[in-house]
């Protein structure tokens, strides 16, 4: 499952977007994850500095 982003805690600072490897994710009032696009990698889930992304079981 792709990575989930809790839009309330989210601060949309974009460190999310800049290390994800393949451009699966946007940021406007706040990060937006391509489903289709997201290799589950896990980057995003360890450069969010207030926790607000995690990988869907």
């Amino acid at each position: 499952m792709p990575a989930k982003v809790d839009e309330e805690t989210c601060t949309a600072c974009g460190a999310c977007a800049e290390v994800c490897p393949v451009d699966a994710i946007t940021v406007e009032d706040s990060a937006k994850v391509d489903a289709e696009a997201c290799t589950e990698c896990g980057a995003c889930v360890e450069e969010c500095p207030v926790e607000a992304i995690a990988l869907q079981e």
